[in-house]
């Protein structure tokens, strides 16, 4: 078996995502990143989430030509597994021309379901770095921080 790259669950339970997962996302990831909508910034961005049930959502970046109303891959992918029924994520994969890590809109989001996840972000050389969620966006905002209110 191939390396293991172990996750902190938000329950504090630990997952492990097989190499071979890894290596799928990236995979699933560079795939969506050529059907990406981008003529302004020519940007391309693919995304691949993994699901707790292993199953993975892909996205890309979206861009509209009032800039504000563009959607991330990372954002594009969670909208596609939330539809889908999904709350528990394990991993994520971007990839780009140059390995850059999620923005932080998606690293907000993306906190939302595990501020643990295992990020990978890939270039199209195949270079990659893995990340915890937390270390990208540390203290993170979250439902923790929400008063509860009485009506």
């Amino acid at each position: 078996m191939g390396n293991l790259t172990t996750t902190e669950m938000p329950s504090g339970e630990t997952d492990i995502v097989p190499e071979s997962m890894v290596v799928a996302l990236i995979a699933a990831a560079s795939e969506v990143r050529a059907r990406a909508y981008v003529p302004y910034s020519h940007f391309a961005v693919g995304a691949a989430l993994l699901a707790g049930d292993g199953q993975i959502y892909i996205g890309c970046n979206v861009e509209n030509a009032s800039y504000g109303l563009t959607i991330c891959a990372e954002r594009n992918a969670v909208a596609r597994a939330v539809a889908a029924g999904q709350r528990i994520f394990t991993a994520v994969a971007v990839v780009t021309e140059n390995g850059v890590t999620p923005c932080g809109a998606c690293r907000q989001v993306l906190a939302e379901f595990n501020p643990q996840l295992l990020v990978v972000v890939a270039d199209t050389a195949g270079n990659q770095q893995r990340y915890r969620l937390s270390e990208l966006l540390p203290a993170a905002f979250g439902p923790k921080h929400l008063i509860e209110t009485q009506a």
